[in-house]
């Protein structure tokens, strides 16, 4: 089986790997489906996927051209599905064909409303030809009327939406003076395009229909919150497109069969107050100590 449901509290998961099943396109994997018993509404895009793991990069290697077998390697690398327990779903990838990475994702369900994830990693081989080893993640998000992803930059609040794929896209921490370098002919892609904006604090949240989704991460070094206004396609019926809210995680320098790891968790309720976004956030970085 690629897939399986989880509930727990107030939200119900399908969680699985990068395998096709009913209307599911094969190449997406994590939260294939999120639902809150308030709302029966898939919050990411049907077809697709939240918290997908979406590229590896190192700046300089890239496909052919008229091909993405390189550029959207997660999706097509072989990835495994196991259900570890009634809350608990994991996804693993042997080393890639190209970028030798192997990876392990965990989804752990948290009443009422949360969904923890670890993702932890080895680069197996010297491949990345820069120098930097960078990911990313993106999510799909159902037709929204706001497409707008909010960060927390230095005692204000910011409005992170783009106008147009590829525009603007990637917000970087205030602290964060690392430039990654790319080869000349490097495909454009949302994190090669950076935005004027820089965020303080390493989360973020949008709003869905009547719910608000946030994601918040364990740290701020290396980590790039990124935008597209219409990267989940098209929604006919809405007559709108579906934004992408991505993130990255980018290691300046890695070492090979050394095991790095990120940790963030989703929450997805009822819309709250930003006080208490805050008191989310406060609350689970105790939770890590």
């Amino acid at each position: 089986m690629p897939s399986d449901t989880f509930t727990l509290g107030d939200i119900t998961a399908i969680i699985g790997d990068n395998d096709a099943k009913g209307e599911h396109r094969a190449g997406y994997n994590g939260i294939w489906s999120l639902t809150h018993k308030s709302d029966a509404v898939n919050a990411f895009v049907p077809i697709v996927a939240g918290m997908n793991f979406e590229h590896i990069f190192d700046g300089k290697t890239g496909d052919l051209p008229g091909k993405s077998e390189i550029f959207f390697e997660p999706r097509n690398a072989k990835m495994t599905f196991k259900k570890v327990s009634d809350t608990v779903a994991e996804l693993r990838q042997e080393a890639t064909p190209t970028f030798k990475l192997e990876s392990t994702t965990r989804f752990t369900l948290r009443e009422p409303d949360a969904i923890d994830f670890h993702f932890r990693f080895k680069a197996t081989q010297h491949v990345f030809k820069l120098g930097y080893l960078g990911l990313f993640w993106a999510s799909y998000i159902n037709s929204p009327e706001d497409k707008s992803m909010y960060l927390r930059g230095k005692n204000l609040w910011l409005q992170h939406c783009t106008p147009a794929h590829n525009s603007v896209s990637t917000v970087v921490h205030q602290d964060d003076k690392f430039e990654m370098s790319f080869d000349k002919g490097h495909r454009d892609a949302l994190y090669r395009s950076l935005s004027p904006l820089k965020y303080e604090l390493p989360l973020f949240y949008g709003l869905i229909r009547k719910h608000i989704l946030i994601v918040m991460f364990d740290r701020t070094a290396g980590l790039r919150l990124t935008h597209s206004p219409s990267g989940g396609g098209m929604n006919t019926v809405a007559q709108t497109t579906n934004p992408a809210w991505d993130f990255q995680y980018v290691l300046h320098k890695y070492e090979v069969n050394t095991e790095y790891e990120l940790r963030a968790r989703l929450i997805y309720r009822e819309r709250c107050s930003r006080a208490q976004v805050f008191k989310e956030y406060e609350s689970w970085k105790k939770e890590l100590k």
